[in-house]
């Protein structure tokens, strides 16, 4: 009996992407094997999490690092440390009226729901959220004019949720931070290039650890030196309800250097994978396909699908039934009500590219 069986549960084809909700990411076997090392080992915690931190840090070119249990928590984690600025006493008392200094600027159009909205793990350490801009734009200046005394850091977030247009980059929030004398935060949960970020000076950069990296349930919060050692003293403050297991600190140590020793799957090989795939698609009625990039201009391609205006069904009902079956094949949405769904191949092989086709005639046939 599979756990499927004994869960009662549907097996599922992930053509989503690196998605919290269907898991993330499967593991390979050594970042498996590295974690039931920790399974059945024990360890001076704070030990592990310094060391691990510190091998970190050196393979990616930052002063220092940590391993946390989420990108979420390295968003609450990272302002907490910033209100209280290595205080133990505000380690203990994070939500002291006392400390005054708490506000964080975040782009209006990148204060997103990602499966929660960005300002809520910023509340949860303590923060106030200062929105720049509008929500079809924002520049330097934008940021810029709303930063005060009470201004304790700026968070960007490098995410496909968030607007693109009209947006400034990474370089132009760091560079109105740094003038303020003021770190950033850059919410890069997604993202590919570890080490992009450390080249470009950013103080406080924040990956998940399950989504690109395919590791465990975890984050990697990484960058100077100063800040992440506040960070890590949350540990002993609301950072304790977000504590992170041995297995998975080790789990996420080893994902990273098998990472680093041969990086995600590239455009080119997704490519020749969508080819296929895509001629099958343009074979089922309703349906037209093509090949895009990834909106927030990652290496990442996929099939994007129009449900054509004539068919009996929108593109809103034909993900409901594609979900709706055993195994239930999960897409991306986000533009259903435009017609269109997209197809993220990274999780997907040939077979699971047949099944999507095979349903899809179903649905449509």
């Amino acid at each position: 009996m599979t756990v499927y069986d004994k869960y009662h549960l549907k097996q599922v084809i992930n053509a989503s992407g690196k998605m919290t909700i269907l898991g993330v990411s499967k593991l390979e076997q050594p970042v498996i094997e590295a974690q039931k090392f920790g399974d059945e080992h024990f360890f001076e915690m704070a030990d592990l999490v310094q060391k691990t931190g510190a091998h970190l840090a050196q393979l990616l070119g930052a002063e220092d690092a940590i391993v946390i249990n989420s990108a979420s928590a390295g968003i609450a984690e990272a302002v907490a440390a910033l209100i209280g600025e290595g205080s133990k006493y505000h380690a203990y008392h994070p939500y002291d009226a006392r400390y005054t200094k708490r506000e964080i600027v975040l782009p209006k159009g990148q204060n997103v729901d990602y499966g929660t909205p960005e300002e809520v793990m910023v509340t949860v350490g303590g923060g106030q959220v200062v929105e720049a801009g509008y929500a079809n734009m924002c520049t330097a200046e934008h940021v810029d004019m709303v930063i005060t005394d009470k201004t304790v850091g700026v968070l960007y977030v490098k995410s496909h949720h968030a607007v693109q247009k009209s947006m400034l980059s990474v370089e132009d929030a760091l560079a109105v931070a740094h003038r303020h004398a003021l770190p950033l935060i850059l919410d890069a949960a997604a993202e590919e290039d570890l080490q992009k970020y450390v080249k470009m000076g950013v103080d406080i950069i924040i990956f998940s650890g399950a989504k690109a990296l395919a590791g465990p349930a975890s984050a990697l919060v990484f960058g100077k030196k100063q800040y992440v050692e506040w960070i890590r003293l949350q540990s002993v403050g609301l950072g304790r309800a977000m504590k992170i297991g041995k297995e998975n600190i080790l789990g996420l140590t080893k994902a990273i250097e098998v990472y680093l020793e041969r990086g995600p799957e590239n455009g080119d090989s997704m490519k020749a994978r969508l080819a296929p795939f895509l001629t099958a698609l343009n074979q089922v009625p309703f349906v037209e396909a093509k090949q895009v990039q990834d909106g927030a201009g990652r290496d990442i391609y996929r099939a994007s699908v129009v449900i054509t205006p004539d068919s009996p069904k929108d593109a809103k009902t034909v993900t409901a039934e594609l979900k709706a079956g055993n195994p239930a094949i999960y897409t991306r949405e986000y533009r259903a009500n435009e017609g269109i769904i997209e197809f993220d191949i990274r999780a997907v092989d040939a077979d699971e590219m047949t099944a999507i086709t095979q349903r899809l005639h179903e649905i449509l046939d």
